[in-house]
């Protein structure tokens, strides 16, 4: 539940408000901002709005109900104003308050009255929202333009958002808000280019992800390189109720503050997010070490250059014991950051990768070699090319599990789901029956510790012994593994022959035509 006190809900015959719906009318806000800075930055714009509406029209549900409750008028409510003040989530000063600002959207300092507006907010609210607005200004010259043009986009986004009704007791259910805030971090992520994998994995890759973490209740879920939160907020929604606990870590700031906000709109106001770079300043800790996960996952940006391998050798937290990877290629060092932040004997990690972490020697060769011979890796998932926004490239699923003994299973599972895909507007899709063949190959190769290795699913999954890849030189690469090859079929070559004599016979007779015709016009 989002707050304590249950809320009324519409008259009975009216008709609640659907994401849908929602999700047209914000959409259509957005033309204020197009064609004048890029959708990667006006998307910050366009969400911060969201939040602050979505807590105003939270505010006056809220208050509504206590005037009913307390019988009480909005001139004379002391009761109400007190439990407004003592029990909801947020505290909303007047001035935050979004009809304060569609009141005063003529002002001629009117971007100024927003920034002022979020400032309290984040003030009001210190514990929860402390930092989370000190990236965005709406009365920035640069961003938006000289105060004439600025103001009138500032206030035609105002006028846009009035139609849009966020009250909670309008809604169809709950989850609304939140699935309007991921339908546009979706939406700004397909049109924002190479720009939109620093804050956003696609859905279809998030989703399947989770599901093979398989989380359980009570777990602790880590993102140390969570974007807009998306990722960890679905490895959260898999346990099936609330009682787990999300942690992240998100190096850039103005997608931290997504995060942030991303937490709150799905009801986990308990989420930690911390702002900093996680393999050189780590801020999730206890003790004054780092904390420990039951499931860590993330989608760490591919082959990271100057990550900080110049200090790794003397890292605090011996997070690189296995071996610094080089200084222009950081896959392995979030995937060494991910394992030492499990809980040793039972925690697991799932992390996207580029195909190049599988193969590629030198330091990376010896680090994947330690994490086989210490019998970490479960198993190695090759999803399809263009499946990510900004970029084409095939990428890898790698699920590590530190509850594996040598007594129980040494195998690694490998799967070609290359070709398992439906082509989508821009880019290639994961429908819900690829995700469950994957998620279903994995479940059985988890529960048959002791199956039968080799091929599990003709061009498609092989289970592998530690043995076949240490004969592979510790080479992950996936068709070493599962065979795709298909057999062409044998050319006729007599029938090829003459199909080449008929084809050659029609174009000269052809030309023969075509010359005639122009000897007709006189050519």
């Amino acid at each position: 539940m989002l707050f304590d006190d249950p809320i009324s809900t519409a008259a009975k015959g009216d008709r609640l408000i659907s994401a849908d719906a929602i999700n047209a009318a914000v959409w259509r806000a957005c033309d204020t901002f197009r064609g004048v800075i890029d959708p990667a930055q006006y998307k910050d714009y366009i969400l911060t709005f969201l939040f602050l509406k979505y807590l105003s029209d939270l505010w006056k549900d809220r208050e509504n109900f206590y005037l009913d409750k307390y019988d009480e008028t909005p001139d004379n409510c002391p009761r109400t104003q007190r439990a407004l003040e003592q029990f909801e989530r947020f505290r909303l000063p007047e001035e935050c308050r979004y009809d304060y600002l569609y009141e005063q959207r003529n002002a001629t300092n009117i971007g100024e009255l927003v920034d002022m507006a979020l400032d309290h907010l984040e003030e009001a609210n210190r514990l929860k929202l402390d930092g989370v607005f000190g990236d965005i200004s709406f009365n920035s010259e640069k961003q938006l333009g000289s105060t004439r043009d600025r103001n009138r986009r500032i206030k035609n986004l105002i006028e846009d958002f009035k139609s849009i009704d966020l009250t909670p007791s309008h809604l169809e259910s709950q989850d609304v808000i939140g699935d309007v805030y991921e339908f546009l971090i979706d939406r700004f992520a397909s049109n924002a280019g190479k720009k939109a994998g620093e804050f956003y994995t696609p859905s279809s890759v998030s989703l399947l992800l989770a599901r093979l973490m398989n989380p359980r209740p009570g777990s602790r879920i880590s993102d140390p390189t969570c974007g807009s939160g998306s990722l960890l907020i679905k490895v959260g929604q898999q346990v099936g109720s609330r009682n787990f606990a999300l942690y992240g870590q998100e190096i850039n700031r103005s997608t931290f503050a997504l995060a942030r906000m991303n937490m709150f709109l799905h009801g986990f106001d308990d989420a930690v997010i911390r702002w900093g770079d996680t393999l050189n300043n780590p801020l999730l800790l206890e003790n004054d070490r780092l904390m420990k996960f039951d499931i860590v996952v993330a989608n760490p940006p591919f082959s990271l250059d100057k990550w900080g391998a110049d200090i790794a050798a003397t890292d605090r937290f011996a997070r690189f014991h296995r071996g610094v990877p080089p200084k222009s290629k950081g896959d392995f060092a979030f995937i060494s950051h991910m394992i030492e932040t499990t809980y040793e004997g039972s925690g697991r990690v799932g992390v996207i990768v580029p195909h190049g972490v599988l193969f590629r020697g030198s330091s990376e060769g010896l680090i994947r070699r330690k994490l086989i011979e210490e019998n970490l890796l479960e198993a190695v998932i090759g999803l399809p090319a263009n499946l990510f926004f900004g970029t084409g490239i095939p990428t890898a699923i790698l699920l590590f599990n530190r509850a594996r003994t040598d007594a129980t299973n040494t195998d690694v599972l490998f799967v070609d789901a290359s070709q398992s895909y439906d082509d989508g507007r821009n880019q290639s899709m994961l429908k819900k029956k690829h995700l469950d063949q994957i998620v279903e190959l994995v479940a059985s190769f988890r529960n048959e510790p002791q199956g039968t290795t080799g091929v599990v699913v003709d061009k498609f999954a092989y289970r592998a012994t530690r043995d076949e890849i240490r004969e592979n030189d510790y080479n992950l690469n996936i068709p070493r593994y599962v065979d795709t090859f298909e057999e062409e079929e044998p050319i006729d070559i007599a029938a090829t022959q003459q199909q080449i004599a008929r084809l050659e016979g029609e174009l000269a007779e052809a030309k023969k035509r075509m010359s005639q015709y122009l000897s007709e016009l006189g050519f």
